[in-house]
C-alpha cells in the first residue's frame, strides 16, 4: 500500500470514528440533558415529581434492556446496517416527542434510549475493522470515543439549559434530528459495508431476537428495577416474585435455545468477561455517587450556583481528555491486568478523597477532587471497555459491550438508589460521609473483583 493510499485509509477511518462517536454520545447527551427539563415538562404537563422523575427511569430501564438486545442484533445483521436503522429511530422519536401529550414523551424517551443504544456496541464492533484499516490499535480509536462519550455527558446539563433557554423543552428532543442525520449520513458513506452473517428476513429477525429470552429479561429486570427505585408501593413482593421468576425462566430459556438472546453458557464459562462486568458494576456505582451526589453537595451544602457546580466538575472530564491517550498506549505495551489492578488501587484513593467534601467545599479543595477521581475514570472506562472487546467470542462482540454498558446502568440507579436514602434529609457534612463511607466500600469491592478479573485475563491472554 503506497503512503497516499495509506494516508487516506487513516483519514477516512479518523472521520468514520468522529461519525460512530456522534452517535455513541447521543446516549449520555439525551441522558444527562434531560436533567434541566424536569421542572418545564412539570409545568406544561401539571404533573408532579414522582410523574415527571419517569422520563429519566425509562430511559434507565430501556437502555439497560436495550444495549445487549442491539448487540445481538449487531453480532447477527452487522454494525453498520444496525446502527444506520438505530439513527433513524432516535431522530424518528425526537422529531414527534415533543407533538403530543407527556405519555408520548415518555414512549420517546423509551424509544430513544433502544434506538442509541445500538451505537456504543457497533462501535466497538467496528473497532478491530477499522484500526487494520488506518494502521492503528482498537484502544486508540476506543480512547477517542470514550472522549466524545464522557464530554457529551458532562455537557448535557449546559447543552440543555440553553435548549430549553432557546426552544423550550420541546428543544432538547429536536436537536436529535440534525445529530442523528450528521451521524446517518457520514457513517453510511464512510463505515466499511459489513460482512452479510445474516440475511435480514422476518423469521431470521424472530430467530436471532429470541422473543422468549427479551420478554423474560425484560420482565424480570424492569420488575427488580422497580424494587430497587421504590416504585413498587404495596406490590413490592409481587414485583420481587415476578422479577425472581422471570430471570431463572430467562436462564432456563437461554439454556435450551438454539439462537439465545444472550449465551448465558458462554458468559459463564469466561471467567475473564464475568469478572470484568462485575468490576465494571462496582466501578459505575462509586463514579455515579461522586457525579450524582457532588452537584447536590456544592449547590445544598456549599451554596454554589448550578454553572458554577458545572465548572468544578469539569476537571474530571477534562482528565479523560488529557489521559485518554496515554492510558491507550500504556494498555498496548503493558497489557490489560496491569492497567485494571493501577485502576482499582487508585479508585480507592479516589473514593478516601471523597471524603474532602465534608471537610471543606471550597473551590481549590473541590477542583483537585474532582481532578484526582479523573484519573482511574478515564483508566478504568478504557481498560475494562477493551478488555470486554478483546474477551468476548468473535461474533459475540456487540452483545458483550452492550451487556457492559447495562453494567453502566445498574450502577446508575444503585448510586441514585444510595443517593435519594442517604441525602433524604438534607446534604450536610455528616450525610456526605455516609456517602463517602458506601463509595469506600464499593471501591473495596472494585478491587477484589478487579484481581480476580486481572488473573483471569492473565490466564486467558
Amino acid at each position: 500500500m503506497g503512503s497516499g493510499t495509506a494516508d487516506a485509509a487513516e483519514r477516512r477511518v479518523g472521520w468514520t470514528i468522529a461519525a460512530l462517536s456522534l452517535g455513541t454520545a447521543l446516549n449520555p447527551l439525551n441522558s444527562s440533558m434531560v436533567a434541566v427539563a424536569l421542572v418545564a415538562l412539570q409545568q406544561d404537563f401539571q404533573i408532579g415529581v414522582v410523574e415527571v422523575t419517569w422520563v429519566i427511569t425509562v430511559f434507565y430501564i430501556a437502555s439497560i434492556v436495550g444495549n445487549p438486545l442491539m448487540g445481538r442484533v449487531i453480532d447477527a445483521f452487522g454494525a453498520r446496517r444496525t446502527f444506520l436503522a438505530g439513527m433513524v429511530v432516535v431522530g424518528v422519536a425526537g422529531a414527534v416527542a415533543p407533538l403530543g401529550g407527556y405519555g408520548l414523551v415518555l414512549v420517546a424517551r423509551g424509544a430513544m434510549a433502544i434506538g442509541s443504544s445500538v451505537a456504543f456496541p457497533a462501535a466497538i464492533a467496528l473497532l478491530a475493522p477499522l484500526a487494520e484499516m488506518g494502521r492503528t490499535t482498537p484502544p486508540r480509536l476506543l480512547a477517542r470515543i470514550q472522549i466524545t462519550n464522557t464530554t457529551a455527558a458532562s455537557l448535557g446539563p449546559v447543552v440543555g439549559g440553553l435548549l430549553i433557554a432557546l426552544g423550550g423543552w420541546p428543544a432538547i428532543f429536536f436537536v436529535n434530528v440534525p445529530l442523528t442525520l450528521a451521524a446517518l449520513i457520514s457513517v453510511a458513506v464512510l463505515a466499511p459495508k459489513d460482512v452479510v452473517r445474516t440475511t435480514v428476513t422476518p423469521a431470521a429477525v424472530l430467530r436471532v431476537l429470541d422473543p422468549a429470552g427479551v420478554l423474560a429479561f425484560g420482565i424480570g429486570t424492569v420488575a427488580l428495577l422497580l424494587v430497587v427505585l421504590g416504585a413498587g408501593g404495596e406490590g413490592t413482593w409481587v414485583l420481587i416474585g415476578i422479577g425472581v421468576v422471570a430471570l431463572a425462566g430467562f436462564v432456563v430459556r437461554e439454556l435450551r435455545a438454539r439462537v439465545p438472546f444472550i449465551d448465558v453458557r458462554l458468559i459463564a464459562a469466561n471467567p475473564a468477561l464475568v469478572w470484568t462486568y462485575a468490576a465494571f458494576t462496582a466501578f459505575c456505582v462509586l463514579y455515579y455517587l461522586a457525579l450524582f451526589g457532588l452537584p447536590q453537595l456544592l449547590e445544598e451544602h456549599g451554596g454554589y450556583s448550578t454553572a458554577v457546580v458545572g465548572l468544578l466538575i469539569l476537571p474530571l472530564s477534562a482528565m479523560m481528555i488529557i489521559l485518554a491517550p496515554w492510558v491507550a498506549r500504556t494498555i498496548e505495551r503493558r497489557g490489560l491486568a496491569p492497567v485494571l489492578v493501577a485502576t482499582a488501587v487508585l479508585l480507592l484513593v479516589s473514593a478516601a478523597a471523597l471524603g474532602v467534601g465534608a471537610v471543606s467545599t471550597a473551590p481549590v479543595p473541590i477542583l483537585l477532587l474532582t481532578a484526582v477521581m479523573g484519573v482511574p475514570y478515564c483508566m478504568g472506562s478504557l481498560v475494562m471497555t477493551e478488555a470486554a472487546r478483546r474477551v468476548a467470542p468473535p461474533d459475540g462482540v456487540g452483545v458483550a459491550s452492550g451487556l457492559l454498558q447495562s453494567m453502566r446502568y445498574l450502577g446508575a440507579i444503585a448510586a441514585t438508589v444510595v443517593l435519594g436514602r442517604t441525602l433524604s434529609g438534607g446534604v450536610d457534612a455528616a450525610a456526605w460521609v455516609v456517602v463517602t463511607l458506601v463509595a469506600g466500600g464499593a471501591a473495596v469491592v472494585h478491587l477484589v473483583v478487579a484481581l480476580l478479573a486481572a488473573s483471569a485475563l492473565r490466564r486467558q491472554a
